[in-house]
């Protein structure tokens, strides 16, 4: 048996949901564990997997596959789980992992499980994974030949193997259909300095809601996630009264979280934004509502005026 993972990329890095990934797989004990790269795997990339005790890295280097096609990384996917032999494909559950194995099971009548946060048996596969926004967990059980599931963020912490792997490159010749770049990022922009990039990934998110009490409400916000090394995350509200831009937004609607540490401060609390921000390792609430949704579900809280409470953290913090 043996487990393939699609590894997503940034900036020649492997990603950290990705590193994260890698670690589920191994964990697994299920076989050999074997990488999948849309692209040429740099050196970084090829060292990070031979650390995660990966065998074997796949790479498709194909000029037509530099933008971004899902039906198209699927074909790549496919095309690495023959090679593989893989029993199980596992992906990070980025919007770019969910929906690439999501082409693969409808491409070839599989079973996927998303936003699996552990596997209790391996046969059969049975996984809990996250459902109603992260708001439940579901026990099910994936029964296809070959199974497909992602991995929520920050499930497990990304770890070295305790022998590493060989991360032999071998190189993947696989056709491009036209077909399948019907679809397909045309092009990217880069965030100015100072934006909410990395919001997904950010160990540290500081959040404001309609507490903020307008655009101009958010510069102790901007502050402290500067100061901790974090993002700024911010609730609907927010971005429908274009306070602030969409990518910022936390929520069912917006960008899913999970760092070590969210601070939510003025922000009430609502299902859709809780979707969002549930599996966060530690939330701390600042609200004048005591029974703010938030509130009564953050690990601590702190009753009061966000716009005295910060400037008092900031002032500690030094």
């Amino acid at each position: 048996m043996s487990v393939l993972v699609l590894v997503e990329v940034e900036e020649g890095r492997t990603s950290l949901v990705s590193r994260e990934a890698l670690t589920f797989a191994r964990a697994l004990g299920a076989g050999d564990v074997h990488a999948v790269v849309v692209g040429a795997a740099s050196a970084a990339t090829v060292a990070d997997c031979r650390d995660a005790g990966v065998a074997v890295v796949h790479e498709a280097v194909d000029p037509a596959l530099d933008r971004y096609a899902a039906a198209a990384w699927a074909a790549v996917v496919e095309a690495a789980g023959r090679a593989a032999r893989a029993d199980l494909v596992v992906a990070p559950g980025t919007g770019r992992g969910n929906e690439v194995l999501a082409h693969v099971a409808a491409r070839r009548g599989l079973q996927m499980a998303a936003n699996v946060v552990s596997v209790t048996s391996l046969a059969p596969l049975v996984v809990e994974r996250q459902v109603v926004g992260g708001a439940a967990l579901e026990r099910a059980t994936v029964s296809s030949r070959v199974r497909l599931l992602t991995m929520a963020g920050h499930a497990v912490e990304p770890s070295p193997a305790a022998t590493p792997g060989e991360a032999r490159v071998s190189p993947l010749a696989v056709p491009v259909d036209p077909r399948d770049m019907r679809a397909q990022v045309v092009r990217v922009e880069r965030r100015e300095k100072g934006d909410s990039a990395g919001l997904a990934g950010a160990r540290v998110v500081v959040g404001a809601g309609r507490g903020a009490g307008g655009p101009d409400g958010f510069a102790a916000v901007d502050a402290l996630a500067e100061r901790l090394g974090g993002a700024v995350g911010v609730s609907r509200v927010v971005t429908s009264l274009g306070w602030r831009p969409h990518h910022e937004q936390v929520g069912q609607t917006g960008s899913r979280i999970a760092p070590d540490l969210y601070l939510a401060c003025g922000i009430s609390g609502s299902i859709q934004h809780w979707a969002g921000c549930a599996s966060s390792r530690t939330i701390i609430a600042v609200n004048t509502d005591a029974e703010a949704p938030m509130v009564t579900k953050a690990d601590y809280a702190v009753i009061g005026d966000m716009h005295e409470v910060l400037p008092a953290v900031l002032d500690e913090l030094g």
